[in-house]
């Protein structure tokens, strides 16, 4: 009978290098063929809007499903169900909002291992919620940060950011007052800012030292996160999902301009397997939009360590609210 992980369930179990670790496995399948990851299906409602996404996993045994929405003023919730391939059989539902915010850092520090910045490292993070946390988190998992700036546009909330993550981490991390002001200068940008506009919130102008750039917020057609001039400077422009082509409204600009030409584009499965190299110097931009096929990779291995613990509810004896709290699972915001 499938088991519910709730967030409390899930939380600590993973570290950011297994992670990143489960995700360069996926995408080693990918490459080989052994998966199958479809497009972001989204509708649009009164008030909010709801995504749905699907992958299988051949290799693994796994089919995984996520669905999140999000209401006007009140934020997104998250769900994973996770499958055997073999039968079909439902294993586990669990939350998705660490699993997300998880493999979204993960797939940075994924390209972050293959693109090499020689000496320590200054990051510039744009954005200061859950997402930006792990971006920087999985970059300092891999490069050597000696310091961070971060920028959004509530005071409050970058320096509450820069506090935390600089015990988080042990690492100087600064609130500054501008986008520009966080990425100038930095060998790695990373941007993953709520944003809701057309108007893109980083320049290329401002990457003047920059060596890789990890956009990983805006993943709607109609809103922008990095200029065209982002992605016609850089010598390699790196997609966790073909899809990110046509969801992603920078790189639909970036396309459009003639700026992202398909000799310069690559798939992080093919980064991962070295079918296409990385570049020894100058800038690399890495789009993500996330797949399913992350959610799998970390759905299934929680479920692996945590299905079989004694208490964990069973889906059908969930029937009252007082249950679920019991357990710690809630679709979290």
């Amino acid at each position: 009978m499938a088991v519910m992980l709730g967030y409390e369930a899930l939380r600590g179990v993973l570290k950011m290098h297994d992670v990143v670790d489960l995700l360069e496995q996926a995408l080693s399948h990918e490459a080989a063929g052994k998966t199958v990851v479809s497009p972001k299906f989204v509708t649009d409602f009164e008030g909010g809007a709801m995504r749905m996404l699907f992958a299988a996993d051949y290799q693994a045994g796994y089919l995984a499903t996520k669905a999140y929405h999000s209401i006007r003023g009140v934020g997104a919730r998250y769900v994973v169900t996770l499958y055997r391939m073999k039968d079909g059989e439902l294993l586990a539902l669990l939350d998705g909002q660490l699993i997300t915010d998880l493999r979204t850092g993960g797939a940075s520090g994924v390209i972050a291992r293959k693109v090499q910045v020689s000496g320590p490292v200054s990051v510039g993070v744009i954005g200061s919620g859950n997402q930006a946390r792990t971006q920087l988190e999985s970059l300092a998992s891999v490069y050597r940060v000696e310091s961070a700036a971060v920028y959004s546009p509530t005071a409050a909330n970058r320096e509450a950011y820069a506090r935390e993550m600089s015990a988080k981490l042990g690492i100087p991390v600064t609130a500054v007052g501008s986008a520009e002001a966080a990425a100038r200068g930095r060998e790695v940008v990373a941007t993953a800012s709520n944003s809701r506009s057309s108007e893109p919130i980083l320049r290329g102008a401002w990457l003047d030292r920059c060596r890789l750039l990890c956009a990983v917020g805006n993943t709607r057609p109609q809103f922008a996160e990095a200029d065209v001039q982002c992605f016609r400077d850089a010598r390699l422009v790196v997609v966790d999902s073909w899809h990110a082509m046509e969801e992603a409204g920078d790189l639909r600009q970036a396309v459009k301009s003639g700026a992202l030409p398909e000799a310069k584009r690559a798939s992080l499965a093919q980064i991962v397997t070295g079918a296409v190299a990385v570049p020894r110097d100058g800038l690399v931009a890495f789009k993500s939009v996330g797949t399913a096929l992350q959610d799998l990779a970390l759905a299934a291995r929680y479920y692996e360590l945590l299905g079989s613990r004694p208490g964990l509810p069973a889906c059908a004896d969930l029937a009252s609210t007082r249950q679920q709290a019991r357990f710690g699972f809630k679709l979290s915001t």
